[in-house]
């Protein structure tokens, strides 16, 4: 399941605070839209919901940043962006398995790795 496209309908069973943690755990940019209209596009990597005046911070499209916006200046965020994570686990794994499997073959062996410094 991705979030790419979704633009959240902030109200009576989603809040504000709820979407932002799904923008910082979403791995692509979003729309920021504030409250008085502007948008800005980019990349959410730090929330705090645990300060006198919770913010996010983001850098825009552009890589500029970081940007600190307080919550109570966001009206809603808007999953525009490629989600750069949408079903790459399970590829990432199969590669993982395929990478490790000679090192396996070779430790059942007996064998040596030939290069003990690699992960």
């Amino acid at each position: 399941m991705t979030l790419e496209g979704w633009v959240p309908q902030i109200g009576e069973y989603l809040t504000l605070a709820e979407v932002i943690d799904f923008a910082f755990d979403y791995r692509g940019n979003t729309t920021l839209v504030k409250t008085d209209g502007t948008e800005v596009v980019g990349y959410v990597f730090n929330r705090n919901n645990l300060v006198p005046q919770p913010f996010i911070q983001f850098f825009d499209e552009k890589g500029d940043g970081p940007f600190t916006v307080p919550y109570s200046e966001i009206a809603n965020i808007k999953f525009t962006g490629k989600d750069t994570a949408a079903g790459n686990s399970w590829k990432a794994w199969l590669e993982r398995k395929e990478r490790d499997k000679p090192k396996a073959v070779r430790a059942s062996r007996g064998e040596p790795d030939p290069d003990p410094h690699r992960g």
